[in-house]
């Protein structure tokens, strides 16, 4: 990290550059502005298919398209006005490298369209294209001369930060919690790793992800009761080792247990690649280990890169659990293949009680699993600037 190495540091930060017409035109073609619209035909429709099996047709339904707004979309006539009707609110983030888009996009969205820009061609069907179910040769190639209306009202929308990150920008392992009226969120970028990060800490948002490379607009889903059930899991065995742990403390101390072995270790692993290792952050999880009520013995490894491979090196009687400090995302997305339980500093802290889990806190609604690694005001980040002293704030 370079405010712990002494060697100068110089971070290059790249742009890159995006069809910025064809992201808002892409938005406007599928997305209603109006709320009421947006939730029937996108979200509503869309729902009642989340659980066909792979592989089924689906038909007769509101998919995301390359056509706009057609006379079916079109409002009754005894709607109220669409200048005083509800905004559909869109949260919009993405990778650093994108966020210039999401701010371009911002504007584009928050400003109603002329009506001469409320069209553009519809272009000839090209090789590769996946037809809808049902259309006929002629009918594929139908399109040729046609254009594609776009929904020219305002939209509402809204770009979080998780300081010190920039507007717009997620990580892996940190994204902000959204208002609680936003309608859907809309990921600018390639790939799911950081998509998945907000839709882990927003669990009943809707998630649209726009690929700047393949130009593509997709309904983005993430089975969060899974990973909730997998990482609780986890925590759980682990306590159930501190428990344990001090029965044999108990055992030894009257005399019933003298031949008894070892306690197992817990492994505190300090990443070393790149900046994933934080020697402060390893100060802070070894301090709540030693300071427990049950002091819970430990010891450091250092490891340039996890895997079920390396860890199963250390003998299994051995070890009852470690604690990895490279990237939470180690434990959430492959913490299922370790035979012992790999907790994030996060599930480390509330395995020691000294946080509450998602499952526990009383005082919030819903089950979330917090991303807030790189949150300034997170644990994690004053652990990573105090190290043990944090325990004292």
């Amino acid at each position: 990290p370079i405010d712990v190495t002494t060697i100068r540091t110089l971070y290059v930060f790249v742009e890159i550059g995006v069809d910025n017409t064809h992201l808002a035109q892409t938005i406007r073609a599928n997305f209603p502005s109006d709320r009421a619209q947006f939730q029937k035909q996108i979200l509503d429709a869309e729902e009642l298919n989340a659980n066909a099996a792979a592989g089924t047709l689906l038909t007769g339904v509101a998919r995301l398209r390359l056509e706009g707004p057609t006379a079916v979309d079109t409002l009754p006539e005894d709607t109220p006005d669409p200048a005083r009707a509800a905004k559909t609110k869109l949260a919009l983030v993405s990778t650093i490298q994108f966020v210039s888009a999401v701010q371009k996009l911002h504007e584009d969205l928050s400003a109603d369209l002329p009506p001469e820009k409320s069209s553009v061609p519809l272009p000839r069907r090209t090789a590769g294209l996946i037809a809808s179910a049902g259309d006929s040769p002629s009918q594929a190639d139908s399109n040729v001369d046609r254009n594609i209306e776009l929904y020219s009202g305002q939209y509402e929308t809204v770009i979080p930060r998780s300081k010190p990150l920039s507007p717009g920008e997620i990580l892996g392992c940190t994204a902000p919690s959204l208002p609680s009226d936003v309608d859907a969120l809309l990921y600018v970028g390639d790939g799911r790793f950081h998509l998945e990060s907000i839709m882990i800490a927003n669990p009943t948002v809707p998630a649209f992800r726009y690929d700047p490379y393949s130009k593509k607009l997709t309904r983005e889903r993430y089975d969060h009761e899974e990973m909730r059930s997998i990482r609780m899991s986890a925590i759980r065995t682990a306590r159930a080792s501190i428990n344990e742990s001090e029965s044999q403390t108990i055992a030894r101390r009257k005399g019933e247990d003298d031949l008894a072995p070892e306690k197992p270790l817990w492994g505190v692993v300090l990443g070393t690649l790149g900046r994933q290792g934080n020697f402060k952050q390893l100060q802070y999880i070894m301090e709540q280990l030693s300071s427990h009520s049950i002091p819970i013995p430990f010891m450091p490894i250092l490891i340039s890169e996890l895997s079920p491979a390396k860890l199963s090196l250390f003998p299994a009687s051995h070890m009852s659990a470690f604690v990895q400090t490279s990237c939470p995302r180690l434990s959430i997305d492959w913490g299922y293949a370790f035979d012992k339980p790999l907790l994030s500093p996060y599930e480390a802290s509330v395995t020691v009680g000294g946080r509450k889990g998602w499952w526990e806190d009383s005082e919030k609604d819903k089950e979330i699993y917090p991303m807030d690694f790189y949150e300034a005001t997170g644990e994690a980040a004053r652990s990573r600037k105090m190290g043990a002293g944090a325990l004292t704030v």
